[in-house]
């Protein structure tokens, strides 16, 4: 059940000085009722959180997570190796905010190491920093929105089966020979999932692919986007299996830049035309004119409420 104010929240705040409602995350997640129906605003105050995995619970919906700054609210973690279990952030609750914050994991170049997975449905997240090398981002399932994010790894370091939309959002890759910045995982047409890039931004060092197929039916969409020379000519991958040529939807639409000339793409990519974009590039691919909310703008603790 949705909250019936959307404009006040519960606040809790974590401090790791002891000034707040609690020293760790996932105590004042863990506070949350389960099943809970109203707005829960978790104010984390500035710091490095390295000492514990956070996972948010599929009972307890509507929490934001929300730092200041991301350069100075850093939840980090360090485990490879397993997709699953490696995240420093694991998200199961529906209707879950993330502004402002640094989500990392620093096991290295040497394997999977998720910082973020997600894998509920209408999720968010604003002006967050994600950055690890292989599989950083586990856009695993559900509708998600990612506005004005950084996003860093070298192989499909944006990788599941979402179907999520990039707004202004800048991607950097750490490849040094032509790593995968995505991995979508679309395995039939019927399943209305990918990834749409709008407006965004991908810089980086040595080169790199748009992407490769992780699933049959992978999808995956660049519109208005500026593309450095980190981007290989030709663009996309598919992944050793020919027949994926025939099933895969890899397009571009008004990019530009270096790394936007489409004269040595792979012939099996497309470029956009103006009414397939006009319905990929926009919320109404992931209902957000439905789910989407503004950040609650009064707050409550206890009996008393604080403008």
């Amino acid at each position: 059940m949705a909250p019936a104010d959307m404009s006040t929240a519960r606040l809790i705040r974590v401090d790791q000085s002891g000034k707040g409602d609690f020293r760790k995350i996932q105590e004042a997640i863990d506070s949350v009722p389960p099943r809970n129906n109203e707005l829960v605003f978790i104010w984390i105050k500035p710091g490095t959180y390295s000492r514990e995995k956070i996972v948010v619970p599929e009972d307890k919906p509507f929490i934001t997570l929300s730092g200041s700054k991301a350069s100075d609210t850093i939840i980090t973690w360090n485990q490879g190796r397993d997709l699953l279990q490696s995240p420093a952030i694991s998200v199961f609750a529906s209707d879950f905010v993330a502004r402002f914050l640094t989500i990392q994991n620093t096991y290295g170049t040497t394997g999977i190491a998720v910082a973020l997975r997600v894998s509920a449905d209408r999720a968010a997240f604003y002006g967050c920093r994600i950055i690890s090398f292989q599989d950083t981002l586990l856009d695993d399932v559900g509708r998600h929105y990612f506005k004005n994010c950084y996003i860093e790894g070298a192989t499909d370091f944006i990788c599941g089966n979402a179907a999520s939309l990039y707004e202004k959002c800048h991607l950097h890759s750490m490849s040094e020979r032509g790593g995968a910045m995505t991995a979508q995982h679309r395995n039939t047409t019927a399943e209305n999932t990918g990834f749409v890039f709008l407006g965004c931004k991908i810089t980086g060092s040595g080169s790199a692919l748009l992407g490769r197929p992780w699933g049959d039916c992978s999808r995956v969409v660049f519109g208005y986007t500026h593309m450095s020379n980190v981007v290989v000519p030709e663009g996309w991958n598919d992944w050793g299996d020919h027949t994926k040529q025939r099933t895969v939807f890899y397009g571009e639409y008004k990019c530009y830049g270096p790394g936007s000339n489409r004269a040595k793409r792979v012939a099996w990519s497309r470029s956009l035309s103006t009414d397939e974009a006009a319905k990929l590039f926009t919320k109404d691919m992931i209902g957000g004119r439905g789910w989407l909310r503004p950040a609650p703008s009064h707050f409550k603790r206890s009996s008393s409420t604080i403008v």
